[in-house]
């Protein structure tokens, strides 16, 4: 098993989501390194209970572990000393589709807050709405249309969360967010 801050980090977000009673999306899980750079992604989808498959309302997300917050975590796990805090990018997109009408993307602002719940000392930023049009082939089929509002920050690290996973703290942190993308996905799936 990898012992690693990033790792515990995704841990408690799956917690949060399992809490929330979201639905992990098969085959939509993806672990990457960057070779050149170093960075680590990981990016998941979270749905409803329920939804079919591919699911009409779902939250994309991301976490991005940049080599400079590796660098950050093993000076402070090797010498003990904490410069500046580590930190993971996330971006939450929640994407409504299979639509057979445009949805208005004023209703999604309407329905969507400007900021997420607080997550640890931030918050992630709404980065706007994006509508979509896809023609699925050309023998006259209607278009299909889809919704999609992006969410991005960071998440800063507190030294008592770089403990190896003896604190709860990343646990205190994600639950929130689990809360809150689950409430989401139900609000969009009411337009």
């Amino acid at each position: 098993m990898l012992d690693h801050v990033f790792t515990d980090a995704i841990s408690a977000l799956r917690d949060a989501f399992e809490a929330a009673f979201l639905e992990r999306q098969p085959f939509e899980e993806h672990f990457q390194s960057d070779v050149l750079l170093g960075d680590l992604t990981w990016e998941t989808s979270y749905g409803l209970p329920g939804e079919d498959n591919p699911p009409r309302v779902v939250a994309h997300i991301t976490f991005d572990w940049p080599s400079w917050s590796q660098t950050a975590y093993r000076e402070w796990y090797v010498e003990e000393v904490l410069d500046r805090l580590p930190a993971i990018e996330m971006e939450i997109v929640f994407r409504v589709q299979g639509l057979r009408e445009p949805l208005d993307p004023a209703a999604v602002f309407g329905i969507t807050p400007e900021v997420s719940p607080l997550i640890g000392e931030g918050r992630l930023e709404r980065a706007g709405v994006t509508a979509e049009i896809a023609y699925l082939n050309g023998q006259g089929e209607p278009p299909e249309y889809a919704v999609e509002t992006t969410y991005e920050g960071l998440y800063e690290l507190a030294e008592a969360a770089l403990d190896d996973g003896a604190s709860t703290l990343l646990d205190d942190h994600f639950g929130a967010l689990g809360g809150w993308i689950a409430a989401t996905l139900v609000k969009l799936a009411d337009m």
